[in-house]
């Protein structure tokens, strides 16, 4: 089975340096040392709301990292603008509530096909590739490969929010149906949301995911083990769940 990348999400290290103002601590200094602890790729989300990234932490991601930048995004004028301006290496498009304290499900594909499809059309034309984050279901999968996605991203949220169980492997079953689905309609497949040490290993075991990102629980567990410690972890338990013959 291929090598799972990961791409680390960086966008706590705002959130933590917006509580008090000020440069510290610096999201370009993470995604610099997510990379020396072997991350594949780096993810932030410049919301509308501008809740923990901001635009000047965008372009200094894209000037001053080696790795690939991921720019989660609404699909909105203003954010295509920004990224059409920047050119991160892939723009995943992500559904947006202002109330959320954090991305709560699967964008909407199949109900909005035409403007996700322009919107597509004009970031692919820019160079970029275009990765949609989904549910795991065939009717946006199917909708994700009419509009041209490159790549989806299935959502792992009420995975991980299920106890460990019945209810969680049957979510587990879900997204490697759903995976199988999206490799067959031509995209790349990857996941992420919400995944940490305990639940991450059924996700990585599934072979048509290609890249893992997460974001959150590695923040949290940076502060208690530094990021490198905690990047590292992660990578061991995706890799042992790449090779069921070794215990995690």
């Amino acid at each position: 089975m291929d090598r799972l990348r990961l791409g680390v999400n960086i966008d706590h290290v705002a959130t933590l340096r917006n509580a008090r103002g000020g440069f510290w601590p610096d999201p370009v200094a993470a995604a610099r040392l997510a990379e020396e602890a072997g991350a594949d790729g780096i993810t932030a989300h410049l919301r509308e709301d501008r809740r923990h990234i901001k635009d000047a932490d965008m372009a200094a991601l894209k000037e001053q990292i080696s790795l690939p930048l991921n720019f989660e995004m609404g699909a909105t004028d203003e954010m295509v603008a920004i990224a059409c301006r920047i050119k991160p290496n892939a723009c995943c498009l992500v559904p947006e509530n202002r109330a959320e304290i954090t991305t709560e499900g699967g964008l909407e594909v199949a109900g909005q096909k035409p403007r996700l499809a322009a919107v597509t059309d004009q970031l692919k034309g820019q160079g970029m590739r275009v990765s949609l984050f989904i549910e795991a279901e065939e009717k946006q999968i199917t909708a994700a490969a009419e509009i041209g996605a490159d790549i989806v991203e299935l959502h792992t949220g009420r995975y991980c929010d299920l106890p460990a169980g019945p209810d969680r492997i049957k979510a587990s079953l879900d997204i490697a149906r759903g995976a199988e689905l999206a490799e067959a309609a031509g995209m790349e497949v990857h996941a992420g949301h919400g995944l940490g040490y305990d639940t991450v290993g059924p996700i990585a075991a599934i072979p048509q995911i290609v890249e893992l990102n997460i974001g959150h629980f590695l923040i949290g567990a940076a502060i208690f083990s530094g990021l490198e410690e905690a990047i590292a972890e992660m990578r061991r338990l995706m890799e042992a769940a790449r090779q069921p013959d070794r215990k995690a």
